[in-house]
């Protein structure tokens, strides 16, 4: 299966955090994308790994993704080494995406800045004809994305631009609403965590919005990236408009 996007991130639902309203956004477009998860965040506070699985798999299927794999490093001890990036390689190589969007490259959850640097090598690797690989005895091919974008987390970030999701919103914050286990719930006795206060969802809401205003809409995602993204033309830079 061929995406034009796919998203890669540390634990699930940092993607429904960050940019799953980008992505429920080219999935209505009728576009191919995916996830891969690199660990079931098993060291959460909050619920179990089976159960993070569980609704990882409900949330994808709000969003409307063709595919969601789990890479199964290890929680919090993952490391940028050969054989993590081998494991990713695969992953680039077997879907073959366009874009890949990746965890920002520093944040407050050391796992993030990691994972963030875990993709982007990974995708330069798979990309190189003499790193070789297989699935199921069958050699792959290289295979590099055109194009790697880090999104916004927890640390505010300067753009290099802002993907206008006001249409997709609110179909974010139901996917989010997917991870019952981490999130407030005052009939809950399990301890209370940084993402697990009873404000936490607002700030997301306060975030989105505050990304929008930038770019003159509702709510927007940010997104940064190493390489400047090129353009044809100004006219390009028109929508959308501020008013």
């Amino acid at each position: 299966m061929k995406l034009h996007i796919l998203a890669i991130a540390a634990h699930p639902d940092d993607i429904e955090l960050s940019c799953a309203g980008t992505l429920i956004k080219h999935a209505q477009m009728g576009q191919a994308v995916g996830i891969v998860d690199l660990t079931q965040g098993e060291l959460g506070t909050r619920g179990t790994p089976e159960l993070r699985l569980i609704e990882a798999a409900n949330a994808a299927k709000l969003m409307g993704v063709a595919v969601r794999e789990n890479a199964s490093m290890e929680d919090g001890f993952f490391r940028n080494d050969k054989e993590n990036q081998l494991a990713l390689v695969k992953y680039i190589r077997k879907y073959q995406p366009d874009i890949v969007l990746a965890n920002t490259l520093y944040d407050r959850h050391p796992d993030h800045g990691r994972g963030g640097r875990l993709i982007a090598d990974a995708c330069f690797l798979a990309g190189l004809r003499k790193v070789e690989t297989e699935i199921d005895g069958v050699p792959q091919v290289a295979w590099r994305p055109k194009r790697i974008f880090h999104f916004q987390q927890d640390r505010n970030v300067t753009p290099a631009f802002i993907v206008d999701i006001s249409t997709t919103f609110h179909e974010k914050m139901e996917a989010i609403k997917c991870y019952k286990s981490q999130f407030h719930d005052p009939t809950s006795d399990e301890p209370i965590t940084y993402i697990a206060t009873e404000g936490f969802l607002q700030q997301v809401m306060y975030r989105d919005a505050q990304v929008g205003k930038q770019i003159g809409v509702e709510y927007g995602e940010a997104f940064h990236c190493e390489n400047i993204p090129g353009i044809s033309d100004l006219d390009q830079l028109l929508l959308p408009a501020i008013p």
